[in-house]
C-alpha cells in the first residue's frame, strides 16, 4: 500500500517539483574567483545543487525560493587544499608511537574523523591524505565522507606508503626486534624492482587514489641512517611505471638531494618536503614539470611538542628535527626563484591539524607572494590532485566556497580565521 501511494503522490506532483535541485545565492562583498587574477568587487554566486550555476557582478536579488546568504562584508573564494596530511593522528615522537602499539584501529577511525571534521572547519575542502597504516582507517574515511555519513574534506587518498626495508615507511623501526616482527605488516616494504611492481599493485587493488613513496629517509624515521637516498634507481622507477599504468601519480617523500633527484628521473608527479634541494634538481623539476609540496608546518609541530616535553622524540629523532628547523624554507626560496611549479601541503599529522592555514605565513616568509601561496592552496593543488571541478569558482565547478573577513592577497594571516565553509554545496560553517 505504501508504494501505491507514493506512486500516486509522485504522478501528481509536477515533474519540476520532482526533479527541482535547491537554489542557494550568496552575496559576496569581494571575490577572489580564481587566486591568479585580480580580485572581484560585489558578486553574486547563484549555487544549484552542489554546483556554481552563474556568477554576477553586483549584488542580484534572489530568484524566489532562493537560500540567500549574506557574505556582504567578507571575502569569498574558492575551497582550500591541502595536499599532505595525515588524517589518523597529530600525536608524534614516541607517544605517537605508544598509540600506534596501544591503541584500536576503532579508536583511530574516530581520531581521523576528529581531525577531518577540524581540517573541514579550517576551509581546507579538500585533501591529499599521504600515508595511513594497513587499517585503511583513512580509504574507509573518504569513502564515509563521499557518502554524506559523516563530515570532512573531499579525501584523494594513498593507502599505505611504500619504501624499501628498513626505509621511512618500515614500521618496525624502533621497536624491538621480536616486537616489530611479530607485529608490524610489511607488505609496503619492497627491495628490487619486482617487489616494488607488487607494492604498488597492492594499494591499487586497496583503492588507493594516489600512491605514496620514500626515496630517502624521514626526519621522524627512527633510524641513525641520515636523510640521503634509500632507494635505487630502478625501483623508483619500477613504481612510478606502475603506477602511471594504473592511472595513479606519485607524491614522492624526499629530504636529500640525491633522493630528489632519482625520483624526478623516473617521472614522479611532486615531491614532498624536498629539503635538500640545489640547483641540479631545480632544473630536473623544471624539465618533469612536477609539483613542489614544500610542508614547511612541520617545524611548529616540532616545537611546540618540544616546549612541551623535551624528551618526545628519541635523540637520534631530534637531532634530526633540530637540523630540519634550521634549514626549513631554504629549499621553497630556491624553487620559487627557478619557476618550479608549487602546490600547497602543510604534513599536518606532524603539525596539527586544523591549523593547516599557518603554513601560507611560512611560504610567505620564504619567498612566495600572498597571491601565489594562494593559488598554490587552489589551482596549483587541484592540477596537482587531477581534479578540474575545484580550485576556481566558475560556472559548472562544484561548490567548494570559503569566506574571510580581511584580504588574503595582502595578508595571508586572515586565511587562519575562516568564518564560511561550504564544501560540495552544503554548509559547514557560518559566523560573523
Amino acid at each position: 500500500m505504501r508504494a501505491i501511494f507514493l506512486a500516486l503522490l509522485l504522478a501528481e506532483t509536477p515533474l519540476a517539483a520532482q526533479t527541482a535541485e535547491p537554489l542557494t545565492v550568496i552575496h559576496a562583498g569581494r571575490l577572489i574567483a580564481r587566486a591568479d587574477q585580480p580580485a572581484r568587487g560585489p558578486s553574486t554566486i547563484t549555487i544549484r545543487g552542489n554546483k556554481v550555476e552563474r556568477i554576477d557582478a553586483g549584488l542580484q536579488p534572489p530568484p524566489a525560493g532562493a537560500k540567500l546568504i549574506d557574505l556582504s562584508q567578507m571575502t569569498v573564494l574558492p575551497g582550500l587544499i591541502d595536499a599532505h596530511v595525515h588524517l589518523t593522528s597529530d600525536r608524534a615522537g614516541t607517544e605517537g608511537q605508544l598509540a600506534a602499539v596501544t591503541e584500536s584501529i576503532p579508536l583511530h577511525a574516530y581520531e581521523a574523523q576528529m581531525n577531518a571534521a577540524k581540517t573541514l572547519q579550517a576551509g581546507f575542502t579538500t585533501v591529499r591524505n599521504l600515508g595511513d597504516d594497513a587499517s585503511g582507517v583513512t580509504l574507509a574515511l573518504r569513502d564515509a565522507i563521499a557518502r554524506g555519513w559523516t563530515i570532512g574534506p573531499r579525501i584523494v587518498d594513498a593507502g599505505e606508503s611504500i619504501s624499501t626495508t628498513s626505509g621511512h615507511m618500515d614500521a618496525r623501526l624502533g621497536l624491538a626486534e621480536h616486537v616489530g616482527e611479530a607485529i608490524v605488516h610489511t607488505d609496503n616494504l619492497c627491495d628490487g624492482p619486482d617487489e616494488c611492481r607488487k607494492a604498488v599493485r597492492r594499494q591499487v587493488g586497496r583503492g588507493a587514489d594516489v600512491i605514496k613513496i620514500a626515496t630517502t629517509a624521514g626526519v621522524n624515521s627512527v633510524i641513525a641512517a641520515g636523510l640521503g637516498q634509500q632507494m635505487f634507481d630502478d625501483e623508483a622507477k619500477a613504481i612510478v611505471d606502475t603506477a602511471h599504468l594504473y592511472g595513479k601519480k606519485v607524491a614522492v617523500h624526499a629530504h636529500g638531494a640525491d633522493g630528489i633527484a632519482v625520483a624526478l628521473r623516473a617521472g614522479a608527479d611532486s615531491i614532498e618536503h624536498g629539503t635538500l634541494m640545489e640547483a641540479n634538481e631545480v632544473a630536473l623539476f623544471r624539465k618533469s614539470g612536477a609539483y613542489y609540496v614544500p610542508t614547511l608546518s612541520t617545524v611548529n609541530g616540532y616545537k611546540e611538542r618540544i616546549a612541551a616535553n623535551p624528551n618526545a622524540y628519541s635523540p637520534a629523532v631530534r637531532a634530526k628535527i633540530d637540523w630540519r628547523i634550521g634549514i626549513t624554507g631554504k629549499a621553497l626560496e630556491r624553487a620559487v626563484a627557478g619557476g618550479v611549479k608549487i602546490a600547497f601541503g602543510t604534513d599536518a599529522g606532524v603539525s596539527k591539524h586544523g591549523r593547516n592555514a599557518d603554513e601560507f605565513e611560512l611560504m610567505v616568509k620564504h619567498g612566495m607572494s600572498p597571491r601565489t601561496a594562494l593559488t598554490a592552496a587552489t589551482i596549483g593543488a587541484a592540477d596537482l590532485l587531477g581534479l578540474t571541478d575545484i580550485g576556481t569558482l566558475e560556472a559548472g565547478k562544484t561548490a567548494d566556497i570559503v569566506a574571510v573577513s580581511g584580504d588574503p592577497l595582502t595578508d595571508v594571516t586572515v586565511l587562519k580565521r575562516v568564518n564560511f565553509v561550504m564544501r560540495d554545496g552544503q554548509v559547514h560553517k557560518q559566523s560573523q
